[in-house]
């Protein structure tokens, strides 16, 4: 079996890398490409991977590699985690719409945006070079807005699954409250990716007993503290919302914090600095701790699970991804990619039925929808009008003279990235 990651020398990827080693006999991997344009850092990620790989005794071959073209060749699944415009970029997504009192994040709202007209050309033009390679790959998408990417590559007939850690990392929390494998645990997950809600968590699978009531009865404070959100409004909605709903419901105070501390760009480009440093280390042969810190926990066994279902292995048959809709939710159209509970194989992912959605959430699903809608337009064809429209359709925007100084905001420190620009 072979595997190319795109975006391999990523700071990410020694999580990756781990979850490969340690799972082995879950997706036997006889060979890893790490495709990367940034030679410097593919060396210090690439010699790192391969030391973890000795350590754990693993006999796949690691191979990095800036062609493309060749890295993808023949292989069976291609994961794309790249970041176009890297730290830098989201660096201004985060700070420029709090010029108008927006929240500044690299996956919602005028940033999100931003990066999304950015990264959904790169992809496109990198699926149809795969399908060249190898019609028969998967695409394994976890770059964001993974929603809009991964709408973007399966409205192309690309074979695309989206993959999120949000869900992976409530199942691995509510399992150690709850005193039980993360196997046992099955998320009631609805919504679109990076805004979605749990309202079942069931033990044994899909049609097992609903434990959300006691969970949120005996652990909300610490469900709570975890999402920065007030106990009072998680036992109002009887729900645990993705912590990305905090942009949502307490956008003005975010705002504010926003504007008070470093951007998480800028945290992460330091933690970033001090990782290369670590990786280039000969005798590192593990991924180190502050890895955790940069996010993407539990990154690894999603994407292993995920790779090995869709090919024919011993992956979970019921996992959290973003595919099309098709009827699931029927407020939606059948072409809108939403984040559920699907059964995965071979053949790709198919949705579970969902429970009628609370009003409450399915008007906010609805209206993102139609953001997303917009925002791949734009990101297809350009255009300035485009630009505006999405804007103006996002909830946390939705005014027009915001949405106007935003779409000047965001032309002007994308246009290196934007073709029509």
């Amino acid at each position: 079996m072979k595997l190319a990651v795109v975006g391999g020398g990523s700071t990410y990827t020694p999580e990756l890398i781990d979850g490969f080693a340690r799972l082995r006999d879950t997706l036997p991997i006889e060979e890893l490409v790490l495709i990367d344009p940034a030679a410097d850092r593919l060396t210090l990620v690439g010699g790192l991977a391969r030391r973890i790989f000795a350590r754990q005794g693993h006999p796949g071959t690691i191979v990095t590699t800036s062609d493309l073209d060749a890295g993808v060749e023949g292989a069976d699944a291609v994961l794309l985690q790249l970041r176009v415009g890297g730290q830098a970029a989201r660096e201004q997504d985060e700070t420029w719409p709090l010029d108008c009192g927006c929240v500044g994040q690299e996956t919602t709202g005028a940033g999100g945006l931003a990066k999304a007209l950015r990264t959904v050309p790169v992809v496109l033009d990198i699926a149809e070079r795969v399908r060249r390679a190898n019609p028969d790959a998967w695409i394994i998408d976890f770059t964001n807005p993974v929603g809009i990417v991964t709408r973007a590559l399966l409205t192309a007939g690309h074979k695309a699954v989206g993959l999120c850690n949000v869900a992976i990392g409530f199942q691995r929390k509510f399992a150690r409250h709850l005193g039980v494998q993360p196997s046992e645990v099955h998320l009631d997950h609805v919504g679109l990716n990076h805004l979605t809600w749990e309202t079942g968590v069931r033990l044994g699978g899909p049609g097992g007993e609903n434990v959300l009531p006691k969970l949120l009865a005996e652990h909300g404070d610490a469900i709570a503290d975890d999402l920065t959100m007030p106990r009072t409004l998680i036992d109002r909605l009887g729900v645990v919302p993705s912590y990305y709903l905090r942009y949502f419901y307490a956008h003005d105070e975010v705002v504010r914090e926003l504007r008070t501390k470093p951007s998480r760009a800028a945290q992460v480009a330091a933690m970033e600095r001090e990782l290369l440093t670590m990786y280039g280390d000969p005798a590192l042969d593990e991924k180190p701790e502050l890895l955790a810190k940069r996010g993407g926990a539990f990154y690894s066994e999603a994407a292993v699970d995920l790779a090995a279902a869709l090919l024919g292995g011993s992956g979970s048959p019921y996992q959290v991804v973003n595919t099309f809709n098709r009827g699931t939710l029927p407020f939606l159209p059948d072409d809108a990619v939403i984040e559920v509970q699907a059964s995965v194989g071979p053949d790709g992912a198919v949705p579970l039925a969902v429970p009628s959605v609370d009003p409450l959430f399915a008007g906010l699903i609805s209206n993102v929808t139609a953001y997303e809608d917009l925002a791949l337009d734009a990101a297809l064809r350009g255009g300035r009008d485009r630009v505006f429209k999405t804007l103006l359709a996002h909830p946390l925007i939705g005014q027009y003279a915001y949405a106007e100084a935003l779409t000047d905001q965001l032309i002007a420190h994308n246009q290196e990235h934007l073709a029509w620009a």
